[in-house]
């Protein structure tokens, strides 16, 4: 017998296909992302106490929501206490699905079959635990193994656990780590709050609309924000992170859509009024200095999933599935610039 919600996806209505970002019905063609549906909290005496090896984190390396637990995962030093599996890149109309073994196409740490349960697709976690499930299958996935429940699909709630939670457990050094500080709160809210809906969406509002005119005030809006961003990084001179010489939240939520601007989103979503690289020096230093000195950000940036996942899975804006070459290299090492950049440079140090 085929449960209700598994006969309403695989009968693919056209309003719900999973695939289907903007409903073929909306006239306003807008891209306009659902609430998560797991909501829960890790906490110490709570339903959900913090436990070394009793909560499995699902993730794409592709999707930039996913990106932010790893990144978070790591510098707080939880390897050893939480253990994740990566999905493979490709998504389809049933959704996330892992890697099999003996497939070589998907690299990268703990990309491989479900070790918890041994599902084919995420979507099956969600089944097992809600058999009613309408929602979508999303990344990150926090699974507590012990009750056999779903404790969040909600990026943003899932790293705050991650900052303070498992504090008890870790080594002092980590401890030490503060991503969301007291004296930062208030402008990493206020931050947070114009970053996620023209910044961190915005690409995909951009790239998902179906209608010119909901493209044009999505990538406008994007571009005015990263101006703001540009202008900010611009005047920060106590470090080289956002709020200056310590990394916070602001980093990590910035840091998931800047470093897939330029290889993917200029060209696949559209947003290409500048890219990072030539047009936004201060944002490009801000995150080479990430990347390439910060391992939690570099070592969890897998570019073959990032690529390959929005241009072979979103037949929708690229039916052919044709991957672009470029831009190559994906990022450029410190100090190093494109041509035109360095000839400005060149330019103006002769002056």
């Amino acid at each position: 017998m085929v449960r209700s919600s598994e006969k309403w996806y695989k009968e693919g209505y056209a309003q719900d296909k999973i695939t289907n970002w903007v409903a073929p019905n909306d006239p306003s063609g807008e891209f306009k992302r659902g609430q998560s549906q797991f909501r829960n909290f890790i906490k110490k005496g709570g339903e959900f106490p913090p436990e070394k090896g009793r909560y499995h984190l699902y993730v794409s390396y592709a999707c930039p929501w996913a990106h932010r637990a790893l990144i978070v995962r790591q510098l707080k030093g939880l390897q050893d206490i939480i253990p994740y599996t990566g999905v493979h890149w490709h998504m389809q109309q049933k959704g996330w699905r892992f890697a099999t073994p003996g497939e070589t196409d998907a690299p990268g740490e703990n990309v491989g079959p479900d070790p918890v349960k041994g599902f084919e697709y995420l979507r099956d976690i969600y089944f097992g635990v809600d058999p009613e499930y309408k929602g979508r299958f999303t990344v990150p996935t926090l699974y507590d193994v012990k009750s056999g429940r779903i404790v969040s699909n909600e990026s943003s709630e899932i790293i705050r656990m991650f900052y303070t939670e498992f504090d008890d457990l870790i080594d002092e050094k980590y401890k030490k780590v503060d991503l969301y500080p007291a004296a930062l709160q208030k402008e990493i809210e206020e931050t947070n709050a114009w970053t996620y809906d023209t910044i961190n969406n915005g690409v995909y509002k951009s790239g998902f609309a179906t209608t010119a005119s909901a493209y044009e005030a999505a990538c406008t809006s994007l571009f005015a924000s990263l101006d703001r961003v540009e202008k900010h990084l611009s005047t920060v001179t106590d470090g080289p992170y956002y709020y200056g010489k310590n990394i916070t939240e602001a980093d990590v939520r910035l840091y998931t859509t800047m470093i897939r601007f330029d290889a993917v989103y200029v060209q696949h979503f559209k947003t290409n009024i500048r890219d990072v690289r030539s047009g936004y020096p201060y944002i490009h230093r801000w995150l080479r200095e990430l990347y390439w000195n910060v391992p939690a950000f570099g070592e969890t940036t897998q570019w073959e999933h990032i690529k390959k996942h929005y241009t072979q899975s979103h037949t929708n804006i690229n039916p052919f599935s044709i991957t672009p070459l470029g831009p190559e290299p994906p990022i450029l090492k410190i100090g190093e610039e494109v041509p035109a950049v360095r000839f400005a440079l060149e330019a103006a140090g002769k002056k």
